[in-house]
């Protein structure tokens, strides 16, 4: 069964998210809030962990997983930016976006895009989200919970917990999210392309 934490949403409390990020190092799979939708969760080198996720999601290899990163700092260590792309995301991070960008050594080949050698990277807007990364001190491989039987995102923690207690480990709850993923844009060939129309303002990308 799922451990089921719910956390104040301003000052979520520092004990519940040690035990979170405990299972995560532990190579446990977590339902968390973003500024967007719900996630799955697991460490970048939790390889279970990730197929775990495809499994509930009904995913194929061609997935392009996401790195939830705290900030600027980390997202550096995992994808190549340029000048002109850093300025680009810069103007619209911390935020519901995802970027696409080539990825750098420090990702497991597993994880990249296998022709293009990219991954997606987000820096999210969402107090609970960034206190977890902060006491994880790494980024967590994610992807939106959409469940494959449901027309969008399940946004209630306890609903989340009904579904999946047998094949989650955690459920991190601080009250709603939105049913809106993120706002995909690809930057692998330089020039930003939006992928898919989400919950962040496309319109500067376009």
């Amino acid at each position: 069964m799922a451990r089921y934490f719910d956390v104040h949403p301003e000052n979520p409390q520092r004990r519940s998210l040690s035990q979170v990020v405990d299972l995560l190092r532990e190579d446990g799979l977590i339902a968390y809030p973003t500024d967007s939708c719900f996630a799955l969760g697991c460490r970048i080198g939790n390889q279970e962990g990730m197929e775990r996720i495809r499994a509930i999601r009904k995913l194929d290899h061609r997935h392009h997983f996401t790195l939830v990163c705290q900030d600027f700092a980390q997202l550096g260590q995992f994808v190549i930016v340029d000048n002109t792309v850093f300025r680009a995301i810069k103007a619209t991070t911390p935020g519901p976006y995802t970027f696409i960008l080539p990825a750098t050594k420090e990702v497991p080949r597993r994880l990249m895009h296998a022709k293009k050698k990219t991954v997606g990277v987000r820096i999210p807007d969402h107090v609970v989200t960034q206190a977890l990364l902060a006491e994880l001190g790494e980024p967590i491989l994610s992807s939106t919970l959409l469940l494959p039987e449901f027309a969008e995102p399940l946004t209630q923690g306890w609903e989340i917990k009904e579904e999946l207690d047998h094949q989650v480990d955690a459920v991190l709850d601080s009250g709603d999210c939105g049913v809106e993923p993120t706002t995909v844009v690809d930057f692998s060939s330089g020039e930003a392309e939006v992928v898919r129309h989400g919950a962040g303002d496309a319109t500067r990308f376009e």
